[in-house]
């Protein structure tokens, strides 16, 4: 799933996300999601979220649960 709708994203699920000063370089963060911040259903460059390490970031990639 690629974290653009947000109904794919739940607190406790695991994600990579792009922090803001990573997004020239693509450089992706693999977290669990505390927080969920983004209020609308979809956004195109992927939902922001909140890890459980406290990094702010949208959410690239939706990893299946372990």
């Amino acid at each position: 799933m690629n974290g653009q709708h947000r109904k794919e994203i739940r607190p406790g699920s695991h994600v990579e996300i792009i922090l803001k000063e990573d997004q020239r370089t693509g450089k992706r963060t693999a977290g669990i999601v505390k927080d969920i911040l983004t209020s609308a259903s979809h956004h195109s460059r992927g939902i922001k979220v909140r890890l459980d390490n406290g990094q702010i970031g949208r959410v690239q990639e939706v990893r299946p649960d372990k």
